[in-house]
């Protein structure tokens, strides 16, 4: 089975994430804003979620994951969570 590596920033509004994605734009750090803005405990780890395969995670994240390339950021995915800007490491 082929897996991925990935990190996120998880927020609550689909604005958050907007912002978050022009503020990488602009070239702030993936990892600095994962620590300062996500809702999920992996952001203290600058959102690193390791690697994982296909079945892993809910279908709307893992399909934005396995479509990215390798340091790329997707737009806002939204799931039962909340919204992801998601960045493909591996």
């Amino acid at each position: 089975m082929s897996t991925i590596a990935a990190s996120h920033i998880l927020v609550e509004q689909k604005f958050e994430a907007e912002d978050l994605l022009k503020k990488l734009g602009e070239g702030e750090s993936f990892a600095d804003l994962a620590k300062k803005f996500s809702k999920c405990p992996s952001g203290q780890n600058g959102g690193q979620l390791g690697e994982f395969g296909k079945g892993q995670m809910v279908l709307p994240f893992e399909q934005a994951a396995f479509g990215l390339d390798v340091d790329q950021v997707s737009e806002p995915v939204q799931t039962q969570f909340g919204y992801h800007l998601i960045l493909r490491t591996k």
